[in-house]
């Protein structure tokens, strides 16, 4: 084994993240050395590491691990792309055998899991490292840097709207499940909310005035802005414009009445994260933190319904989809 190259073990290979995950290593000039997930439709490896080992038992990655130090190899770096849930119990896998982590969004779903692992860092001397790539777009990093010089008091008024369609298939995976996902605000905004934390401060006061299984709307009074927010699943919350170009997202941030334009730029961010993270300036748990606080009392907070600044989008009556899991 090279020692400028690193070795990495990945965890949920059969995820919607994955692909970039194993892009991110092999652009990086880097190694898997195996994989796991309970799903074997993992064909997408073989454009990246068909020599990787791979397994759908947990169990048989870590016999795998005993066996490769037994012959002398090492593990520098587990990359975590399961559900939300076991991401705490993956971090501590990999901080127990040594390996930096790095874990995708969110972190953990709970404040008190990042204490323990911040915690398990301590004990086994290695570092989480999370993936918050928006930080990393060139459009958002202008802004915060324009908002970070400025010497105005001012608050600034934003709307944050984002859709993401999503058919039934939804409800039936553990993306569904309240318990498992965080619901629609921490599995579709967490990144959204860890990025206006960091470019306008953190929160001082907030209000949640819808919380269904497929969208979520609510307002954050944050040190530098006002914001109003709406997340949804459903494909029926798309404008008229959207839907008639046949398109599925709808991602918009209006800042003081002007769209922030952030569309392009994002192809490179999962390589530009790892790229980070190998020089030793990723983003860890204290990082990731504020985020993972705002979105836990968001799901532990009633909605109030649809009074003060509220944002436009939560007017909208709407039939839901036929399958409700665990709202």
């Amino acid at each position: 084994m090279s020692k400028s190259t690193k070795y990495f073990y990945l965890l949920g290979l059969g995820g919607y993240i994955a692909p970039k995950h194993l892009e991110a290593i092999k652009q990086t000039g880097n190694v898997l050395l195996a994989a796991m997930d309970v799903n074997d439709s993992v064909g997408i490896i073989d454009r990246y590491f068909p020599e990787a080992s791979f397994f759908c038992e947990f169990e048989r990655l870590d016999r795998h691990f005993e066996k490769m130090q037994e012959k002398g190899g090492q593990v520098d770096y587990l990359s975590v792309c399961t559900p939300n849930y076991l991401h705490d119990a993956h971090i501590r896998f990999g901080l127990r055998n040594n390996m930096d982590v790095i874990c995708e969004k969110p972190l953990v779903l709970n404040p008190w899991n990042a204490s323990i692992l911040k915690k398990a860092e301590q004990k086994y001397g290695s570092k989480v490292n999370c993936i918050l790539q928006l930080r990393l777009h060139e459009s958002i990093l202008a802004l915060r840097s324009r908002i970070q010089d400025s010497v105005s008091a001012r608050k600034h008024d934003i709307d944050l709207t984002y859709i993401t369609s999503r058919g039934i298939w939804y409800y039936v995976s553990w993306k569904g499940d309240v318990s498992k996902s965080g619901g629609i605000a921490t599995n579709i905004g967490i990144h959204f909310f860890d990025m206006l934390l960091w470019i306008f401060g953190s929160v001082v006061s907030f209000e949640l005035h819808l919380d269904e299984h497929d969208r979520a709307a609510g307002y954050l009074e944050l040190e530098k802005a006002r914001v109003r927010w709406f997340l949804s699943i459903n494909p029926s919350t798309l404008p008229e414009s959207i839907r008639k170009e046949g398109k599925t997202t709808y991602r918009s941030i209006v800042i003081d009445g002007e769209e922030f334009e952030f569309s392009q730029g994002f192809t490179d961010l999962h390589r530009k994260s790892y790229e980070s993270i190998l020089a030793g300036n990723g983003y860890g748990i204290e990082d990731a933190m504020p985020a993972i606080e705002i979105v836990h009392q968001i799901r532990n907070t009633e909605a109030i319904g649809l009074k003060g600044n509220y944002h436009p989008f939560a007017e909208k009556p709407l039939a839901p989809h036929p399958i409700i899991r665990n709202k």
